[in-house]
């Protein structure tokens, strides 16, 4: 089933200029970015957005964490995408993570991991409303996308 899923590269990967690298590895699955913005959330966003964590005694440290830089919003459309996104981040912790993957390769932290992204598709859906306005996303046919999947799972 085709999905949607939310995706933020984060600080690190922002400073250390890993953005490309993490775009084309989602692109390169076959993935199609749909929505893309730099962005400084506010304080208030993040709080809504790290709601889960806001009884942890580090939810301050992540909040200043995401707002220590811009940092890159992206919606990605594909079939089972929140799947194959929490696949190629990886474990969240950067030192467990499989090689291969983003957080494996690219990560040694818990916080300074390179990217957010949905758990679960209803997940998925709030994340994207949080950040985007329905007229941002923009999906369009890709000329590729029958060499992406057969023809029974698009």
């Amino acid at each position: 089933m085709i999905q949607s899923t939310f995706v933020i590269v984060k600080p690190d990967a922002i400073c250390r200029g890993l953005i490309g690298e993490i775009v084309a590895r989602f692109e390169a699955k076959g993935l199609q970015l749909v929505a893309c913005k730099l962005s400084r959330p506010t304080k208030a966003k993040l709080a809504e957005h790290y709601a889960h964590l806001a009884a942890e005694k580090y939810f301050p440290r992540v909040i200043s964490f995401m707002q220590s830089t811009p940092v890159l919003l992206c919606v990605w459309r594909g079939v089972d995408a929140v799947d194959v996104v929490r696949a190629l981040c990886g474990e969240t912790n950067g030192r467990l993570a499989a090689p291969g993957t983003l957080r494996g390769d690219l990560s040694q932290s818990i916080q300074c991991n390179v990217v957010h992204a949905s758990d679960r598709p209803d997940t998925a859906e709030q994340e994207i409303a949080r950040f985007f306005d329905h007229s941002e996303i923009l999906p369009f046919d890709l000329p590729q996308e029958s060499f992406l999947y057969g023809v029974d799972e698009a």
